[in-house]
């Protein structure tokens, strides 16, 4: 990762230890900047997240019934998971990468941590809002306001500085792919916003109609956070799997493929929106050459030595999601088992594997270069989350479409499978970060 220096103030000339001394002071509070970002959506993933989520799927597999929650408690669980858990990292991780990969100027530490702040409470309200209706008609709006606050500062920190190389303002493809996501995230947000000053306006409650939830899911999940997903996958995969060059070309069809089809399903075109959805999701796999073999042997250091299987998984688990998907459009009864479980394999399966088998390859490098506390933890945490996905896709077919009884006993299962290994992930961070094993002083010494 490159280093970005400080230039000197007009009239003051520094030595190279002055400007080695503020890189190393400037890289120190990125760092904390970003286990700040991190431990917000750790919190929201295991609390509001996956534990609320918990809740829900017992309280279903008792009553053999989907309909026995309540819509506005398993909405709130989909957003703290999608912008509390997911949307923190993303957000500390674009702050921290972002500059450094491509080479912009520092920008003022002031915005990271106001997003920060505006992040964290927008969903935190959110959350609340939504399982006790709590002054919902102004805390729904506000909760979204400052959510969009939150991306705007982001968007501007990482996107309004110059490039410190003159003469390169070319873009690699893997940006523009980035740029889509957030693109994605921006509409995501506006709509978010829209919806939540509507109901406040004239709605009866804070929970979002069931047809319009569905159509704003897809803009939330292959609209928002899959591009980003398959952009930081282009520049990073290559080096951890030792991959060839990614098909720039077919990246930029992936992105294309998908973008239609978010579109077509916000149209209400289900079936052409999956099948377009299948063929980008393809496509960027096949870009990316996921599964293809390395010109290189994959860099395993630190990390166990599944990790390439487990992201190879993870796009399986995104083929599978889009399969589904058809089927459930194709379908001439209500698929309501076929919808749930192509979400949770494009959520679980594809999403938050990509995130505990990359997260923890390079969260632990990004936070001052620590080192894993346990590849074995990281192990038993993909694992169990591949299990507990399996069980839960399996199941919720089975059991909502009625294929078997028996299969609603395996949804609680499935349930506490996908606790464990997320409680497992978080662990694992959280002894990283506080065990003190870091590399950070002999980093900087050897790049001075």
């Amino acid at each position: 990762m490159p280093l970005i220096t400080l230039e000197p103030a007009k009239g003051m000339a520094e030595s190279p230890e002055q400007i080695f001394e503020i890189t190393a002071a400037r890289e120190q509070r990125l760092s904390r900047m970003l286990v700040s970002y991190i431990a917000a959506g750790l919190a929201f993933m295991l609390l509001p997240g996956t534990f609320l989520g918990v809740w829900n799927l017992i309280s279903i597999s008792s009553h053999r019934a989907a309909g026995t929650v309540s819509a506005g408690w398993i909405q709130a669980h989909g957003h703290a998971q999608i912008f509390g858990w997911i949307g923190s990292f993303i957000l500390g991780i674009g702050y921290y990468s972002i500059p450094k990969l491509r080479r912009m100027r520092p920008f003022a530490l002031w915005a990271p941590w106001t997003s920060w702040a505006l992040w964290t409470v927008g969903v935190a309200l959110r959350w609340v809002t939504g399982v006790y209706e709590w002054q919902w008609r102004f805390m729904l709006p506000l909760s979204a306001a400052l959510e969009m606050a939150a991306f705007l500062i982001f968007f501007i920190a990482v996107s309004g500085h110059h490039n410190q190389q003159k003469g390169d303002a070319s873009l690699e493809e893997w940006i523009f792919v980035v740029i889509a996501g957030c693109v994605g995230w921006l509409a995501t947000l506006v709509i978010n916003l829209l919806s939540a000053c509507y109901l406040a306006w004239q709605g009866v409650s804070p929970v979002l109609p069931h047809g319009f939830d569905q159509r704003f899911l897809v803009l939330q999940t292959w609209g928002f956070l899959v591009p980003l997903v398959w952009g930081f996958s282009a520049k990073w995969l290559p080096i951890f799997l030792g991959l060839r060059e990614p098909r720039a070309e077919w990246l930029l069809r992936a992105v294309a493929a998908n973008s239609l089809g978010v579109l077509s399903a916000l149209c209400g075109w289900m079936v052409l929106s999956t099948v377009l959805l299948l063929a980008g999701i393809l496509a960027a796999a096949f870009a990316i050459r996921v599964f293809e073999r390395g010109e290189r042997p994959a860099k395993v250091k630190g990390v166990h030595r599944s990790f390439p299987g487990f992201v190879r998984l993870a796009y399986v688990w995104g083929a599978i999601s889009a399969v589904l998907a058809i089927w459930a459009s194709l379908s001439s009864t209500t698929a309501a088992g076929v919808w749930g479980a192509s979400r949770h394999a494009l959520t679980v399966g594809f999403l938050a594997l990509m995130v505990f088998a990359v997260g923890e390859r390079v969260l632990p490098a990004f936070s001052g270069m620590r080192v894993l506390f346990s590849t074995r933890l990281m192990f038993a945490a993909l694992l169990l989350l591949a299990c507990g996905c399996f069980l839960r896709v399996g199941s919720e077919i089975l059991a909502y479409q009625g294929y078997a009884q028996s299969a609603w006993s395996w949804l609680p299962v499935s349930a506490i499978t996908e606790m464990t290994a997320v409680t497992l992930f978080a662990a694992n961070l959280i002894l990283t970060f506080t065990s003190g094993r870091a590399r950070a002083t002999l980093a900087y010494r050897n790049a001075a």
